[in-house]
């Protein structure tokens, strides 16, 4: 018996013409250097014919979109995957993201988890959550949805920035302010459970580095901070203490090559305790965390 004949008796299904492009597609991306590209290319076949991405199958030969192969080219030239489709997934959330806006990273996912961790183990009943360098505000947005009872606070200080922003936490319990991370929330020093941050990390020695979708399309007030990378977690470090009510406790992602010197900037003799150092999924170090001293 054929095995056509045991599939009964029809030949199998041609492949479909959009299926047959994303192959291609997935070649282009991979010889430009494209970190994921099967995945990069099914989610702009998705985008294009405004399906899911597991329902690429089901759009008919005649529906094929030619408009794919322009959006291929964009993501092929290392534009940044959520510019191309105007959203971006964090955790729970579809967020709206474009130029001017730092696009959230899956790194940052575990950082916000081991936060809502710490925020629900705490024995208060509205915790009050802070949020410096809020970008698209994804951390101040998780942390709402997640920790309902929660009062999360924002803050972003580029306009390019808070265009993005005010349209992700317009209806949510986030309460969002322009301004300085350094000098922000006078009203709430001593008051703060959780301040939390995702600041800009990388040196400045390290621009050439840096990946295209980052460096040539994020903003550089997210991406540098000084010789080191650490400049603005150091001022930080001040803000953090000056909002948290003792006992209170600070969540800093940093770079994976910064692991074992960002707790050494939240030391005993600065008003800290229990200053440590955490990996991401990828067991590399993502983000210290320490509290601040009791009285």
């Amino acid at each position: 018996m054929s095995v056509q004949q045991h599939r009964g008796g029809r030949p199998p299904s041609p492949r479909s013409v959009l299926l047959a492009e994303v192959a291609q597609a997935t070649q282009r991306l991979a010889d430009a250097g494209v970190p994921s590209p099967r995945t990069d290319a099914e989610e702009l076949a998705a985008f294009v014919h405004d399906v899911k991405r597991g329902a690429l199958h089901t759009v008919r030969d005649a529906d094929f979109d030619a408009r794919y192969w322009e959006v291929v080219a964009r993501r092929e030239a290392r534009e940044p995957l959520q510019h191309i489709t105007g959203h971006a997934y964090f955790r729970y959330l579809e967020l709206q993201v474009g130029p001017g806006v730092f696009v959230p990273r899956p790194e940052t996912e575990s950082v916000v988890g081991w936060a809502i961790d710490a925020v629900r183990a705490m024995d208060v009943v509205e915790p009050c959550v802070v949020d410096l360098c809020t970008g698209s505000g994804a951390i101040a947005l998780a942390l709402a949805q997640e920790v309902p009872r929660s009062r999360v606070y924002a803050v972003e200080l580029s306009e390019d920035a808070l265009v993005w922003t005010r349209k992700n936490v317009e209806g949510s319990r986030v309460e969002l302010r322009q301004g300085d991370a350094l000098t922000a929330f006078p009203d709430l020093d001593g008051q703060v459970d959780l301040v939390i941050s995702n600041p800009p990390y990388i040196p400045l020695t390290e621009w050439e580095y840096v990946a295209p979708e980052a460096r040539d399309h994020d903003p550089e007030l997210a991406l540098f901070s000084g010789e080191d990378g650490l400049q603005l977690i150091r001022g930080l470090e001040r803000t953090a203490h000056r909002l948290l009510r003792p006992g209170g406790v600070v969540v800093v992602e940093h770079a994976d090559t910064q692991g074992g010197q960002v707790p050494w900037i939240f030391a005993e003799d600065r008003g800290w305790t229990d200053a440590a150092d955490h990996p991401d999924l990828n067991n590399r170090p993502r983000f210290a965390t320490a509290r601040k001293a009791l009285p």
